[in-house]
C-alpha cells in the first residue's frame, strides 16, 4: 500500500493483498510498518509478527483500505486475472457476474496447468476454501465443445452433498455456454434413460452401474475428476469403484485427483490411475486454518458433553454452528434432546429415511436458513461451503478406523466455518485424558495454540464478550457487565 495504515492498538502497518484468500475475498496482510509517520509515543513494543488484518484495523479505515487495494496491486506478483488465461468470453462473462476479481493462488498454480497440451494429468492438494473447485471446473468447461452431443467430462465425489454443491459451481460457471449437466447420484437420474450431458457428476457407485447398462457412454470423455482421492480411498469400496469406471474408458483423458493429504496409499493410487501425473503439494504451514479461533471445552465426563453442549447455545446468540459426533445415532440422540430445548435443528448422515431425498432436504434448509443448528457425522466434513456457518463443535473429535486422531477430518470439520473472510470459530470438548491427548497432538501437529474455554454459564458469557465473538444474549450482558 501507498501509505500504512493506524491501527486499534495505536500501531502502524503496511497492508498488501493475501495472496492465498478465497477468490471472492479480499483480504489482507498487516505487517509492522518500517516507515511509520511521526507520532506521539504510545508505551506498547513493536510486534515482528505478520498478522492477518481481521478485528486489528478500526472499521472506519476499511473503505479506504478497499479504494487503494483495488488501485495499487502493481508490486503484488501473485495476483494475474483470467483474462490471461485464455478463456472462452461466456465462461470470463460467468466469472465477472459472479463476482470472481482475481485467481486464487491454486487457481494461479493450477489452471494454466491444466489448459496446457498436450494434456496432463495431475495430482493435486488442496484444503477447503481454497477455490479448487472453480480451479478443475473452469479447466474442463473450457476442454469441452458444446456442440458435440457427448459426455465429456466426469466428476466423481464421495457424497451425494458434495457432488450438489460442484454441480452448482459447474452450472454457474457454466450459465453463459449452453453446456448439459446431469447428476449420477441415486433418486436424481432416470435409471433408464441415456445420458446426453456434456459433464456428470456422480458417485461412483451409481457411475459404475449406469457406465454397465449402457445409458452412460465415456468412449469420448475428455476429463476425468476424482474429487476427496484420500477420502474415497477410506470409504468402503469407493475407490475401487472409480478404478473400475477408467476401466471401461478405452482412451486415455486428462485425469485429476484431489486430496487433502498424500499418505502412501495416494501416492501409489495415483501411479495406477493416473500414469505420470504431475504433483502440486502444500507445505505443512499452507494446511493450517487461518482465520479459525479455536478453543476447547473440559467436560467432567463423556455424559456432562450434553449438558455443556445446551448451555453453549443458551449463552450466546449463534448465526448457523454445525455439531459433529463420530456416530449416527448419537446425531439423533442429541438432536432430539436440543429440540426438547427449543432449538431447531436438522440431522444429515447417510442412514437418513427416505435416502438422497431426505438428505436433500436437511441441507437445502440449513443453506437457507430455516434451521439453524446441523448435527452430523464426518458425512458433512469435507467439501461442504455454507457462508453463514460461524461455530463448528466437536462434539466427538475425529478418529480414523485405528482409533487414532484423524488430523485431515479435523481441518475439514473447522473449514466449515470461517467461510469467505467472515469469523469462524471451532469448539473441541474433551472428557477424559485421551481426548485431552489426542486435543494436544491436533495443537502440535499444526502448531496452533488450542485455549480453554470455562464451561460455568456466566465465564462462558464473560470469555465470548471479551473475545468480541459472538453477541451475549440479553439475560447474560447484565451481570458480564457488572
Amino acid at each position: 500500500m501507498a501509505e500504512p495504515i493506524l491501527g486499534k492498538d495505536g500501531k502502524f502497518y503496511d497492508l498488501t493483498l493475501d495472496p492465498d484468500a478465497d477468490v471472492n475475498t479480499l483480504s489482507f496482510i498487516a505487517k509492522p510498518s518500517d516507515n511509520p509517520p511521526k507520532q506521539p509515543t504510545i508505551n506498547q513494543e513493536a510486534s515482528n509478527d505478520t498478522t492477518a488484518v481481521h478485528g486489528l484495523l478500526e472499521r472506519s479505515m476499511m473503505q479506504s483500505i478497499h479504494s487503494k487495494a483495488f488501485n495499487d496491486t502493481a508490486g503484488d506478483t501473485h495476483r494475474k486475472t483470467f483474462d490471461g488465461f485464455g478463456l472462452p468470453e461466456p465462461l470470463l462473462r460467468a466469472l465477472s457476474l459472479l463476482n470472481f476479481r482475481w485467481p486464487s493462488r491454486i487457481q494461479s498454480r493450477t489452471i494454466p496447468v491444466l489448459l496446457g497440451n498436450p494434456p496432463r494429468n495431475l495430482l493435486g492438494q488442496s484444503q477447503s476454501g481454497t477455490g479448487k473447485t472453480a480451479a478443475f471446473v473452469i479447466a474442463m468447461l473450457t476442454r469441452i465443445d458444446v456442440t458435440e452431443n457427448s459426455t465429456q467430462g466426469l466428476v466423481l465425489a464421495p457424497t451425494r452433498e458434495l457432488a450438489r454443491q460442484i454441480m452448482g459451481v459447474i452450472q454457474g460457471l457454466g450459465q453463459y455456454m449452453d453446456v448439459k449437466t446431469q447428476f449420477a447420484i441415486p433418486a436424481m437420474y432416470d435409471r433408464g434413460k441415456r445420458f446426453e450431458a456434456h459433464i456428470v457428476v456422480g458417485a461412483p457407485g451409481t457411475t459404475l452401474d449406469c457406465v454397465r447398462r449402457g445409458t452412460l457412454d465415456l468412449g469420448r470423455l475428455r476429463m476425468l475428476v476424482i474429487d476427496e482421492a484420500d477420502n474415497m480411498l477410506d470409504l468402503q469400496g469407493l475407490g475401487e469403484q472409480c478404478i473400475r469406471i477408467k476401466s471401461t474408458i478405452r482412451h486415455s483423458p486428462q485425469i485429476l485427483l484431489w486430496s487433502a493429504t498424500f499418505p502412501q496409499r495416494i501416492v501409489e493410487f495415483s501411479k495406477r490411475y493416473a500414469p505420470d501425473c504431475l504433483t502440486m503439494t502444500l507445505e505443512h504451514h499452507e494446511l493450517t486454518v487461518t482465520g479459525i479461533k479455536q478453543m476447547y471445552m473440559d467436560c467432567v465426563d463423556a455424559e456432562a458433553k450434553f449438558g455443556v453442549l445446551v448451555q453453549l447455545y443458551h449463552v450466546l446468540t449463534i448465526g448457523s454452528s454445525i455439531i459433529f459426533v463420530h456416530q449416527r445415532h448419537d446425531a439423533t440422540r442429541i438432536a432430539e434432546r436440543m429440540a426438547l430445548e427449543g432449538h431447531k435443528i436438522s440431522v444429515l448422515h447417510s442412514a437418513l429415511e427416505n435416502g438422497g431425498v431426505a438428505r436433500d432436504k436437511v441441507i437445502d434448509d440449513f443453506r437457507s436458513g430455516r434451521t439453524k443448528v446441523l448435527i452430523t457425522t464426518n458425512v458433512l466434513a469435507r467439501g461442504i461451503d455454507v457462508s453463514t456457518v460461524s461455530m463448528v463443535v466437536n462434539y466427538d473429535l475425529p478418529m480414523d478406523k485405528d482409533r487414532n486422531i484423524d488430523f485431515p477430518t479435523y481441518l475439514h470439520r473447522i473449514g466449515r466455518t470461517g467461510r469467505f473472510g467472515r469469523i469462524g470459530v471451532s469448539i473441541s470438548f474433551v472428557h477424559d485424558k485421551t481426548s485431552w491427548a489426542q486435543l494436544m497432538e491436533v495443537s502440535e501437529h499444526f502448531g496452533v495454540t488450542i485455549s480453554k474455554v470455562p464451561t460455568d454459564d456466566i465465564e462462558v458469557g464473560l470469555h465470548f464478550a471479551h473475545c468480541n465473538i459472538f453477541k451475549v444474549k440479553a439475560n447474560f450482558t447484565g451481570m458480564i457487565g457488572s
